[in-house]
């Protein structure tokens, strides 16, 4: 573990790194870096520097030494993509990981967050998930390759703590969604895949939504703008060796969101249900007992950060990813 070190303001004048600057994730770090006046937030498109090419990450960081560093680069998707592809998420999740992390190390960078999943605890963990039931059951099938590669992101962690005395943290979100989202038919989450399925029905006069499922799984969302805050935060107020739940402590069903997302994009028809399709994990609430006692609470309601993301979808629809 660090030595004496205690979390404070960061410099707003230091090279700050996002890697994964692009995605739902890095973009809203990178907005709220930004907007706190911090002056030399840089970033890397995956054709400007492949976060899986080993030697090409090392040099990144010898030619930019940043002070800081927020690991929001992976490979992500909603319960198809992880149930068709667990070799590519468990590698190049891994890949970016080590790559990132070991040049981080040798660079000698200041402060890192590494941010995880909620997808990393036990798919039948005892309700809100409290961060000390990591590694305490099995996981949920449908992304279990994914959730092995976040998990092994947060021993990294504490490996660089115990052995070098880095003071580095990790964040396991919850389910987010905002601005930037891949709402991609194959490779989005829930709450994206709601919003084109229904904007869709609406724009094609269609009497009826066919969903994923029973509608009954519970889930907590959270938007990704109040994540960013969080990060933020926990880089200034706090150091620990455990992983930080970042939620709003609040949940909903599956049927509760799509009836939301429904009434924002003005569908009047039918919602039906396909049961035959995977529910995924019944319910996933998180303890927010830890970031509590570091200070920050989420500001962004549920139905609010659906009608913010649903005016972006509707403004960028031409020029979405997939």
């Amino acid at each position: 573990m660090s030595s004496g070190f205690q979390p404070s303001r960061l410099d707003r004048s230091a090279t700050f790194y996002v890697a994964g600057h692009r995605g739902l994730v890095g973009s809203a770090i990178g907005r709220t870096l930004e907007a706190e006046g911090f002056v030399d937030v840089v970033g890397r498109s995956s054709a400007e520097l492949d976060l899986k090419e080993r030697s090409a990450v090392f040099d990144f960081f010898a030619q930019t030494r940043p002070r800081y560093v927020v690991l929001a680069a992976a490979k992500v998707g909603g319960i198809l993509a992880n149930s068709t592809y667990p070799v590519d998420f468990l590698s190049e999740n891994i890949q970016i990981q080590a790559n990132v992390l070991d040049a981080a190390l040798s660079s000698n960078v200041e402060r890192l967050l590494f941010l995880g999943s909620s997808c990393i605890y036990p798919r039948l963990a005892p309700q809100p998930i409290r961060e000390d039931s990591l590694l305490t059951g099995p996981l949920e099938e449908t992304n279990d390759a994914y959730a092995i590669a976040k998990i092994a992101g947060i021993l990294h962690i504490q490996a660089a703590r115990r052995q070098y005395g880095k003071s580095w943290i990790s964040a396991m979100p919850t389910n987010l969604y905002g601005p930037g989202d891949n709402f991609s038919p194959r490779g989005s989450h829930v709450l994206p895949a709601l919003i084109r399925r229904y904007d869709e029905a609406v724009a094609s006069g269609a009497g009826h939504v066919t969903n994923w499922g029973t509608g009954a799984p519970r889930r907590e969302f959270l938007h990704v703008d109040d994540m960013a805050a969080a990060c933020l935060h926990l880089l200034e107020h706090y150091d620990g060796p455990q992983q930080v739940n970042i939620g709003t402590g609040k949940d909903a069903t599956i049927k509760q969101i799509a009836q939301i997302v429904g009434d924002v994009l003005g569908f009047e028809g039918d919602t039906m249900w396909d049961s035959s399709k995977p529910d995924g994990t019944p319910q996933k609430l998180l303890d927010l007992t830890k970031l509590a006692d570091a200070g920050w609470t989420a500001r962004i309601g549920l139905r609010e950060g659906i009608e913010s993301t649903v005016a972006w979808y509707r403004e960028h629809i031409g020029g979405l990813r997939g």
